[in-house]
C-alpha cells in the first residue's frame, strides 16, 4: 500500500493561509496541453484561496488526474497526490486523491482521503465509495453502517441508489443474499416509475435473484434494467439472453 503522499519541505508559499508548503517532490510532469478550464467551476472556486501560481499548479495536476483515472489510475493518483502536497486543506483536492486512490485500488488511502474531504466540506456524496472501500478492505459489517449515517437523507437519487447497491453487496459478502434483496428494494422496484439509479439497482437485484436460482424473476429484472439502459452501461441485454 502506498504511503500518504509526497513529503513537503521548504518555506511557505506566499499567498493566503490556505497554501501548504512548496513540495520537495512536485509530482509527475503535466502535459503542456492540459487545459485548466476543464476543471469544475466549484473546484476552481475552492482553489482561489491559494496563491495564483500554486492554484495553477494544483489545477493542472487535478485535470491530468481526471484525464488519466480511467486509463492509468496509478499515474492519475500520482498527480492527485502532487496536488495534495500543495493544497492539503482543500476539500476538492482531498476528494480527488480519494477517488483516484479508489480507482487505483488503494482502498485504505481512498477511505482516509474521502473521510478527510468530508470533514472539510461537510458533503456526504461519497458515502457509497467509502462503504465500498470498507468492503474491499474485508470489513463488510462496517459497510452496512453507512445506511445509518444521518446524512443519507441528503444524498441525491443516484448517490442513494449507489449506496444501496454497495450495502447490498456487503450483505452478499456476509452470505445474506435475501437480506441484500431487501436492501435493494428500498431503492424502488416499480417498473412503471423508475428512479434515478434504477438501471444499476435493478441489475444488482436481478443478479442476486439469479444467484438464488430464481431464474424467471432474474430474467424479468434484467429485462427491466435493459429497457432503461439506453447508454449501454450494463450487459443486462446479454444477461437476459443467457437466462432465456
Amino acid at each position: 500500500m502506498s504511503g500518504s503522499g509526497p513529503r513537503t519541505a521548504g518555506r511557505p508559499v506566499s499567498g493566503t493561509a490556505s497554501d501548504f508548503r512548496v513540495p520537495a517532490y512536485a509530482g509527475p510532469d503535466v502535459p503542456e496541453d492540459v487545459d485548466v478550464t476543464l476543471l469544475d467551476k466549484q473546484v476552481r472556486a475552492e482553489l482561489r484561496t491559494l496563491s495564483k501560481p500554486n492554484a495553477d499548479a494544483v489545477s493542472r495536476h487535478l485535470v491530468a488526474a481526471g484525464q488519466l483515472v480511467d486509463t492509468d489510475p496509478k499515474k492519475a493518483l500520482e498527480h492527485a497526490r502532487a496536488a495534495r502536497a500543495r493544497a492539503a486543506r482543500i476539500a476538492a483536492v482531498r476528494e480527488a486523491v480519494g477517488i483516484t486512490a479508489y480507482h487505483a485500488q488503494e482502498w485504505a488511502e481512498a477511505l482516509t482521503e474521502l473521510r478527510t474531504a468530508r470533514r472539510i466540506s461537510g458533503s456526504a456524496r461519497n458515502l457509497a465509495v467509502m462503504a465500498d472501500c470498507e468492503r474491499a478492505l474485508g470489513r463488510p459489517a462496517q459497510a452496512l453502517r453507512a445506511l445509518n449515517d444521518p446524512d443519507v437523507r441528503r444524498l441525491d437519487g443516484e448517490s442513494g441508489a449507489e449506496l444501496l447497491i454497495v450495502v447490498a453487496g456487503a450483505r452478499r459478502d456476509l452470505g445474506q443474499p435475501e437480506a441484500a434483496l431487501t436492501v435493494l428494494a428500498k431503492g424502488g422496484l416499480d417498473k412503471q416509475h423508475p428512479r434515478p439509479g434504477s438501471v444499476r439497482l435493478w441489475y444488482a437485484y436481478a443478479d442476486i435473484l439469479e444467484e438464488l436460482e430464481r431464474t424467471e424473476e432474474a430474467a424479468n429484472w434484467f429485462a427491466a434494467a435493459a429497457a432503461l439502459d439506453v447508454d449501454g452501461e450494463t450487459d443486462a441485454v446479454d444477461r437476459v439472453a443467457a437466462l432465456l
